[in-house]
């Protein structure tokens, strides 16, 4: 199959380990998936954790041949891959696309703080507990850095109990109202769905051919 982009795989874990899921199934769309690594909450406080994922993403690029570059991730790993997205490796505009699979975006949100009541790994992840008008906790929630219009694809269960698919759902409503271009997908199933399965695989399908040549 011919390459039609690279792709940096940011894998999930509620950003204090690693989750099994590698994106090695996105290569059946023609993407090189290329792995990144970063900090845990153990280790570094945010955002060391994007400053990991960009120099991660400066390798991949530089190492492209010339083939777009996307990002992509799951759970935790598609948080850092929506903020690399909408904020840049180094300028605003130099990524191809984001596919987040089920992400947190939004530590404040009600339904967040009642599902991870008592285990929220955001607090983890910020040094404290997340609360409105924390500048660590403004600087981490995705909505905040729109409006560079990169395309975005969402992809949640809906019987999700790690992260709620409203998540989703809000956060395209925001990415709508500032301009980018959005599929989402909020299907049956929970955490961590398989992302060769056939209307993941489909929806992925869709995404890639408005956001990249033809294979």
């Amino acid at each position: 199959m011919t390459e039609r982009g690279v792709v940096l795989w940011i894998h999930g874990g509620g950003w204090r380990g690693r989750a099994s899921e590698d994106g090695a199934a996105l290569a059946a769309h023609g993407l090189r998936v290329v792995p990144a690594t970063y900090r845990f909450a153990g280790e570094a406080r945010w955002p060391a954790q994007l400053d990991d994922v960009r120099a991660a993403a400066r390798l991949a690029r530089a190492e492209a041949d010339g083939l777009p570059l996307l990002v992509a991730g799951d759970s935790a790993g598609a948080m850092l891959a929506l903020h690399l997205a909408l904020r840049g490796v180094d300028r605003p505009d130099d990524v191809a696309g984001a596919l987040a699979y089920w992400p947190p975006v939004d530590p404040t949100a009600a339904d967040w703080k009642r599902l991870r009541a008592g285990d929220d790994p955001w607090a983890d992840l910020l040094g404290h507990p997340p609360a409105a008008g924390d500048p660590a906790t403004v600087d981490a929630t995705v909505a905040t850095h729109l409006g560079n219009r990169v395309p975005v694809l969402l992809v949640h269960g809906f019987d999700d109990r790690s992260v709620p698919a409203s998540q989703t759902v809000g956060l395209t409503d925001a990415l709508l109202a500032a301009g980018h271009p959005v599929h989402t997908w909020v299907t049956h199933g929970g955490h961590a769905l398989a992302l060769d399965r056939r209307d993941l695989g489909a929806v992925t399908a869709a995404f890639l051919d408005t956001v990249l040549p033809p294979a």
